[in-house]
C-alpha cells in the first residue's frame, strides 16, 4: 500500500509540474478560410473527374495507408480480367472450403461444402464485403494464376503483378480481403484503379446492387437463400452509384465512392475517417465541394 501510494505521489507531481499542453497559447493561428476544401475528419482524400482522371483535389493522397476492404476492387478486378479473356469464368462453380468459411471478419455467411457461380459469389464478395468469399475466390482462381503451392498466394501475386501494371506505385497486396494492416495503397491510386474497373460494365452493375439474392446448394443437395445487403449507404441516396466501403481498426474508416450530377461524374476515396457516419459525410462534403469548385455554373 505504501508503495502505490509513493507511485501515485510521484504521477501527481510529474502531472503538476508538467506544461498543460490542451491549455491554448497567447498567440492563436490564422482564421479559418472560406474557400478551399471542407475540412473531413478524413486522413488522407483524392477526389477526380471519373471520365478524365484528373485529380481534382486531395490531402495526403500519395500517402501509403492501410485500406481494409476497399482491397476487394482489386480481388474483383483479377477475377473480371479472367473473364476478359474467356467469360465462361463467370459461370464455374465454387465449392467453398472450411478455410473460407472460417475466414474472420465481415462474410456472405456461405458454409463449407456450398455451391455457387463465380457471377454470384462476386456479388458476396462486393454487398456484404465477404472476407470468406476472397478466400474462396482466390482458392479457386489461384492454381492458375501462379506457381505457388498455396493457391491463395498465387493470387495475391497476381493481384501485385496487375497493380504494377496499372502503376499503381503506392500499392502492395498481402491478402485478398483487407483484414491484414500490411494491405497498403494511396487514395490517389485507388482511384486509379477504381475508374479503370469501372470501364467494366459488370464491376458497376456489382457494385451500384443495393440487394441481391441466391440460392446456393448444399454438399447434400439441399438449397437455400442467401441475401447480400449492400454496405455502402450511399446508394440510398440519387446520385451515387458504388463502389466500396472498408473498415478496420488500423485502417479507419474508408469509401470509394462514385457519384454523378448531369453529365458530370466523379470519384472520392476517403480514408482513416473516424467512423462510419464521418466517412459518408466527409464523402459528401468533398462531391458538394468539387462539383462547386471544378464543375461549370449550371451543369
Amino acid at each position: 500500500m505504501a508503495g502505490r501510494t509513493l507511485l501515485v505521489a510521484a504521477l501527481l507531481a510529474a502531472l503538476t509540474s508538467s506544461p498543460v499542453r490542451a491549455q491554448a497559447p497567447d498567440t492563436k493561428q490564422p482564421a479559418d478560410r472560406l474557400d478551399g476544401p471542407p475540412f473531413v475528419t478524413a486522413k488522407a482524400w483524392a477526389v477526380a473527374d471519373a471520365r478524365t482522371g484528373k485529380l481534382l483535389g486531395g490531402a495526403n493522397e500519395a500517402e501509403p495507408r492501410a485500406i481494409a476492404s476497399t482491397t476487394k476492387v482489386m480481388t474483383t478486378w483479377v477475377v473480371l480480367r479472367l473473364a476478359a479473356d474467356d467469360p465462361k469464368v463467370l459461370d464455374e462453380v465454387v465449392t467453398f472450403s472450411e478455410k473460407a468459411d472460417k475466414t474472420p471478419g465481415s462474410s456472405s455467411k456461405l458454409r463449407a461444402g456450398e455451391k455457387l457461380p463465380v457471377r454470384e459469389l462476386l456479388y458476396g464478395l462486393l454487398l456484404p464485403s465477404g472476407n470468406d468469399a476472397s478466400v474462396a475466390l482466390a482458392e479457386h482462381f489461384g492454381p492458375r494464376l501462379g506457381h505457388d503451392d498455396d493457391p491463395v498466394k498465387s493470387f495475391v501475386g497476381e493481384m501485385n503483378r496487375q497493380a504494377k501494371e496499372l502503376k499503381l506505385a503506392e500499392t502492395s497486396y498481402r491478402d485478398t480481403s483487407g483484414l491484414t494492416t500490411d494491405n497498403r495503397s494511396s487514395a490517389r491510386d485507388l482511384l486509379a484503379l477504381t475508374r479503370r474497373a469501372l470501364g467494366d460494365e459488370r464491376f458497376r452493375r456489382y457494385v451500384g446492387t443495393r440487394r441481391h439474392e441466391y440460392e446456393v446448394a448444399g454438399p447434400d443437395g439441399t438449397k437455400r437463400t442467401v441475401v447480400w445487403e449492400n454496405t455502402n449507404r450511399l446508394l440510398g441516396i440519387e446520385g451515387y452509384d458504388g463502389v466500396k466501403t472498408g473498415t478496420t481498426t488500423a485502417a479507419g474508416c474508408c469509401l470509394i465512392a462514385s457519384g454523378k450530377r448531369g453529365s458530370d461524374h466523379l470519384l472520392v476515396v476517403v480514408l482513416g475517417s473516424t467512423s462510419t457516419d464521418g466517412r459518408y459525410a466527409d464523402a459528401r462534403n468533398l462531391f458538394r465541394w468539387a462539383w462547386r469548385q471544378h464543375q461549370p455554373a449550371g451543369r
